[in-house]
Parts: C-alpha cells; sequence; structure tokens
C-alpha cells in the first residue's frame, strides 16, 4: 500500500509542475503585453508642435506643452501640428495695374498656427489652410497693386511696396480671423515684380528712351551752367585788369612824378651835364650805322665832335 501511494505521488507531481509554469507563461505574457500596450500609448510633446488628441475623429484635447502624455488605448489617436513659423511660396500671377500695365509677381507668406483646434474645426488640414490663405493673399495683393501705377511699383524712389506689404498682412489676417482659421501671417513679401515675356522689349526701349532723355536733360543743364560759370569769371577777370590797369596807372603816374621830380632836382644841379646828357640820348635815338651826318661847320654838334667849347 504504501508502495502504491509512492507511485500514485511521482506520477501527479509532473502534472502540478506544468500548470505552474502555464499559469507564470500566462502572467507573463499578460504583463508584457500591458507593458507594450502602455509604452505603445505614451507619446512625447515637443517644444516646436503641437500634439492633438482625437476620440472617435473629435478632438479631445490639445496639447502643446513639451512632455510625455499618455492617450486611451484603441479609442484615442495623436496626430502632430507644427508650432512654428512656415513659408509658403504663392504661386505667381498676372495682375493689372491702376494704368493698365500687366505685371507677373511672385510672393511668399510666412505664417504659424495659432488656435489647431480652430484650425481643424474650419479648415480640417494644414493644405486646406494654406490654400486658404494664398486665395486670400493673391486677391488682396491684385486689389492693392491695382490701386498703383507701374512707375510706382518698380521705381525704387516712388515704391511703397515696403508699406504695402505691412497692408497686406494685416489685411489676410482679418480676413483670416473673420472666418476662425486659427492661423495668423507673420509677413507677406513681393520676391520680384516681371513684365510678360511679350511686353518686355517695348518696356525696356522706353525706359532706354526716358534714361537718354533725362541723361540729356543733365548734359543740358550742365552746359548751361558752365557758360554761366564761364561769363562770371570772365566778367570777374575783366573787372579785375580793369582795377589792375587802374591801379597800374596810378602807380605810374606816381612814379614818373617822382622820377620827374628826382630829375629836375639832380639836372638843376649841374645844368651842362644835362644838356650833354640830353644830346647824346638825341644821337643814340637818331644816329645808326647807316647815317650820314652833314652839319655845319660851326653847328654844336660839329663843336661837340672836335672837343671845341
Amino acid at each position: 500500500m504504501d508502495n502504491d501511494n509512492v507511485v500514485n505521488m511521482e506520477e501527479k507531481k509532473p502534472a502540478f509542475s506544468f500548470k505552474g509554469y502555464l499559469r507564470g507563461g500566462i502572467i507573463l505574457l499578460i504583463t508584457i503585453l500591458l507593458l507594450v500596450l502602455v509604452l505603445t500609448n505614451l507619446f512625447i510633446v515637443k517644444e516646436n508642435e503641437y500634439k492633438v488628441v482625437r476620440q472617435f475623429g473629435e478632438v479631445v484635447r490639445i496639447i502643446e506643452e513639451p512632455g510625455l502624455n499618455y492617450k486611451i488605448p484603441f479609442i484615442q489617436s495623436v496626430t502632430t501640428l507644427p508650432n512654428y513659423q512656415m513659408t509658403y511660396n504663392v504661386q505667381e500671377a498676372e495682375i493689372n495695374t491702376k494704368d493698365k500695365k500687366r505685371l507677373i509677381i511672385d510672393n511668399y507668406t510666412v505664417w504659424r498656427i495659432e488656435d489647431p483646434k480652430k484650425m481643424i474645426t474650419n479648415a480640417r488640414t494644414m493644405v486646406s489652410a494654406e490654400t486658404r490663405m494664398a486665395e486670400f493673399v493673391f486677391s488682396t495683393v491684385r486689389s492693392e497693386l491695382g490701386q498703383l501705377n507701374y512707375d510706382e511699383i518698380i521705381n525704387d524712389e516712388k515704391s511703397s511696396r515696403g508699406s504695402l506689404n505691412d497692408k497686406v498682412t494685416n489685411i489676410v489676417n482679418d480676413l483670416l480671423e473673420k472666418d476662425d482659421y486659427g492661423i495668423v501671417v507673420t509677413d507677406v513679401r513681393m520676391k520680384r515684380t516681371d513684365l510678360p515675356a511679350e511686353n518686355e522689349q517695348s518696356v525696356f526701349t522706353r525706359m532706354i528712351s526716358e534714361r537718354e532723355s533725362t541723361a540729356q536733360g543733365y548734359l543740358s543743364k550742365g552746359d548751361a551752367e558752365k557758360n554761366r560759370i564761364i561769363a562770371e569769371t570772365d566778367r570777374e577777370v575783366k573787372e579785375m585788369l580793369a582795377k589792375a590797369k587802374g591801379d597800374a596807372e596810378v602807380i605810374r603816374s606816381e612814379g614818373e612824378k617822382e622820377a620827374a621830380k628826382m630829375y629836375n632836382t639832380a639836372y638843376s644841379k649841374d645844368p651842362e651835364f644835362y644838356e650833354l646828357y640830353r644830346t647824346l640820348q638825341s644821337y643814340k635815338q637818331t644816329i645808326d650805322e647807316e647815317t650820314v651826318i652833314i652839319i655845319p661847320f660851326d653847328s654844336p654838334y660839329a663843336s661837340l665832335l672836335k672837343g671845341v667849347r
């Protein structure tokens, strides 16, 4: 009897061990599944993004604070929206200016999502939001440029594009706010304004003609100014010469007066020397190598030549 009990106990022991292992395996499997379930439903919110939590398609939470968060498994889903400024290139288009000139404009828009819930409710997707924003930008730019002349747009000196960009930005934001799209335009900028290809040559020709006309105007003004300066200089030179001549005459007359006075003083001291000097001066003026002198024997010249007084 004891042997039978021993045999029975040995036969039953493996059966109890198998159940224990099975139970442990099930518990381990459930633990792993729960751990995987928890981990797969954890999500991280970064600094530059929004996390949108939906439950059966409806938005229940929007998380923008960075950190670790959890969603309900199988019921909730999470999508991501950017929480930073983005650039959208508006497709180039043709517009007409106030003076009936055609222009091709190409601009870009800097924008961001301010209220994700409003954007999802009214625009549904970012693509739809960008499309509506681009429509507002184009219609506003076309309307504002249509009130300006061609020269006011392309001429750097007359251009009002700086204030126009701000004005377009404000108008577009008003339209977006009115329709509750939940997005904000930070800036609208025109990258370039070009002419249609068929109009470029005629406009270039007109611009060249205008520049040549302007250059000719500058040349004419320069010539007129040159002539004025020359005439003014000639007048000043003539006045200076006349004044110099007048001063020279005064100085010369005073010098001659002083010389005559000195001559008179000198001559009065020795009249005979003065007479001789004057005679020699007259010889110097009247006699040269070909001069033939015929003088009476008793003339003063003959007496002087003979050395007779």
